[in-house]
């Protein structure tokens, strides 16, 4: 096995075992996609979107197997309205 082969798999894994890790990485690449509308890189926006789209997709396949408890929801609330929030500024960035 190689190094990334070891670096990418148990990330796969505490993502698919953690459904906060995947909404707090959909956070992250909505941040880094705000940043770019911020100095115009639109090239970089669209490069964001699609590995956001890829995030949600495992999401919403981890989400099936893996339910949240209550705190956990509680959470997946906070970062879900962070998240609009950068979209709504993006939006407002693209079409202005």
């Amino acid at each position: 096995m190689n190094a990334p082969e070891l670096i990418t798999a148990p990330d796969e894994e505490a993502l698919a075992g953690n459904l906060l890790s995947y909404y707090e990485a959909i956070e992250h690449a909505s941040l880094d996609m705000l940043n770019a509308a911020r100095s115009g890189d639109w090239d970089r926006v669209v490069k964001l979107e699609g590995a956001c789209a890829v995030l949600i997709g495992r999401l919403k396949h981890a989400a099936t197997e893996h339910p949240m408890g209550p705190s956990e929801l509680a959470l997946k609330s906070r970062i879900m309205q962070r998240i609009l929030v950068n979209d709504a500024e993006i939006r407002n960035l693209a079409e202005p």
